[in-house]
């Protein structure tokens, strides 16, 4: 609740501090004394449009200030997800400059105006021609019936919720995938192509290595058969050979091995070099018969040679990395089939969610159809007390489309609204389009004792809730703003006498005028002031006994 306001250099406001209290907190005053601006400026506290027009004259800057108590959940939420410390008292605080630039600051922090407005439509709704009129907002209608039937709407709704989310992804998760299916496709057909290419290639590791050291060979195998040959005469068939001289060799130290352990030691390795060139000279020699050059051959390998080089420069620089992007190409094209499974499944689980929403939504909107009914019923009671004799409320629902097929929400399918008559005989018109702030004020006093505590904002603020009453209706208005007060703060500003003794905190505005300048100032009032003011408002300025005793009657029959 708002505990505390404090404003400076705002129109005729000089500087003002006033504390209210819990319950009803009634406001009076002369015609013209600036109760209205007073409204003006919490408004502007609460997050309205800045205009430079109230800045008081020859100051350049107007100051509000307000102090709100109580913890509030939505506050309190909105507060951390902005990273915004809560504390003990929120304090709210809007400067206006000449230039046109404005300020907003809670407990200290700058904030956006926007954020200002979003947050305080949770502390305080301001009723009257102003910005804070929540029952004008068409958007909120639902919340408030829904409330209404808690015990019955929620679980519905919670069902519609659930079912809503899950639809939701599926829908989205499918139009993504439809949104990339041309693209999807294109990339299918490249990746298919690529894999064949690579696949028909049947490539091997090592492939590239020996196909090389064969094109080598084939190109130069006659100076590799004349070489070979050269060196196989020369190493044991020549005259003499290489192998004979290393044979007489042997014999001779063979001959003499017994007489040194070296010479024997010589033996055996020559005899070892003897073996090996032996050996080495029937391999040359099978070498030498097993070579044969073919022209085709050769073209084949060279063919080859540059089947793989064009893939090395298309998919990698080595066979190894070829294979390697070949089963990644696979592993896509499967994603790709996968995709195309998984769209087919999402289709029809997106088409039986549709059936379970729509089902669940029109159980919904039944119960809510249920709830408007005997929600109308006791809103046009509350209206009848409130002399709207002739009034009618009811609840307009229709089912949000989208070419002609029902739009699915959170909320269902409903969209909802309040709409009202005043007289007999007129259209009934949506709330927003109910010309007095008097009515407007009067119908959400209705709403407010059928709905109670259902809104949860703290503070109400009420101006020309008096407007085009008077007498019995303004006594019953009254006695309903004390009933409401027991759960919510209300501040009430007031020119009516049987309102105002209904109040159970009297603050008088009064404006002065020194020095040709003129202040505004409010004062609260004690009981005997109370009585004063009260006799003022029911006989004007000239106050006698007998409209003393009259304003003690009023107050005696409030007490009541």
């Amino acid at each position: 609740m708002i505990s505390h306001i404090h404003i400076r250099d705002f129109a005729i406001i000089n500087e003002l501090d006033v504390d209210f209290h819990a319950g009803f907190n009634v406001i009076t005053g002369e015609t013209g004394a600036g109760k209205s601006i007073i409204i003006e400026a919490v408004s502007l506290a609460l997050g309205s449009r800045a205009d430079t027009a109230f800045i008081r004259s020859g100051k350049e800057k107007s100051i509000i200030e307000l102090v709100l108590d109580g913890k509030n959940e939505k506050v309190s939420s909105l507060l951390k997800e902005n990273g915004l410390e809560e504390e003990e008292q929120l304090i709210i605080r809007r400067e206006i400059t000449a230039n046109g630039k404005s300020t907003c600051r809670i407990n200290g922090s700058l904030v956006s105006v926007s954020f200002l407005n979003k947050l305080c439509k949770y502390e305080a709704d301001i009723h009257g021609q102003y910005d804070h009129q929540s029952l004008l907002n068409p958007e909120l209608h639902i919340t408030l019936l829904d409330l209404y039937d808690e015990a019955n709407i929620f679980p519905a709704k919670e069902t519609v919720a659930s079912l809503f989310s899950e639809y939701n992804k599926v829908k989205q998760t499918l139009s993504a995938l439809s949104r990339s299916e041309k693209d999807t496709k294109r990339k299918h057909d490249f990746m298919q192509f690529e894999l064949q290419e690579i696949t028909a290639a049947n490539l091997s590791v090592n492939e590239d290595e020996e196909l090389q050291e064969r094109i080598t060979l084939l190109q130069n195998s006659e100076r590799i058969y004349q070489n070979l040959s050269s060196a196989y005469v020369l190493l044991c068939n020549d005259t003499p050979s290489a192998l004979d001289g290393l044979g007489k060799s042997k014999q001779k130290l063979e001959e003499i091995t017994l007489f040194s352990k070296e010479i024997s030691e010589f033996t055996e390795l020559l005899s070892d070099c003897y073996y090996k060139i032996e050996d080495l000279s029937s391999q040359i020699r099978h070498y030498i018969d097993d070579i044969s050059f073919s022209e085709q051959e050769l073209d084949e390998a060279l063919s080859r040679m540059d089947e793989i080089d064009a893939l090395k420069r298309k998919y990698g620089n080595s066979i190894e990395e070829i294979l390697e992007y070949q089963i990644q190409l696979q592993e896509n094209l499967e994603l790709i089939e996968d995709t195309d499974q998984k769209k087919e499944t999402l289709t029809q689980q997106l088409s039986i969610l549709e059936k379970e929403l729509l089902t669940a939504s029109q159980t919904l909107s039944s119960l809510r159809k249920d709830a408007a009914k005997k929600m109308e019923t006791s809103i046009n009671q509350e209206l009848t007390e409130l002399n709207f004799n002739d009034a009618k409320l009811s609840i307009s629902f229709k089912v949000q489309e989208t070419q002609k097929e029902p739009s699915f929400t959170s909320e269902g399918i409903d969209q909802i609204e309040f709409l009202i008559s005043t007289n007999k005989g007129e259209v009934e018109k949506p709330l927003a389009k109910i010309a007095s702030g008097g009515e407007i004020s009067r119908i959400m006093l209705a709403f407010k004792r059928i709905v109670g505590e259902l809104d949860s904002i703290p503070t109400m603020i009420f101006d020309e809730i008096d407007s085009g009453i008077s007498g019995i209706t303004a006594s019953i208005v009254g006695k309903k703003l004390l009933q409401i007060a027991q759960n919510h703060q209300i501040i009430c500003i007031t020119h009516l006498p049987q309102i105002a003794a209904f109040g159970q905190h009297h603050y008088q505005i009064q404006k002065t005028t020194e020095n040709d300048i003129t202040q505004t100032t409010v004062l609260p009032l004690s009981h005997e002031e109370k009585v004063k003011e009260i006799a003022r408002l029911l006989g004007g300025i000239n106050i006698t006994d007998t409209t003393i005793k009259s304003a003690e009657e009023l107050l005696a029959l409030s007490q009541n």
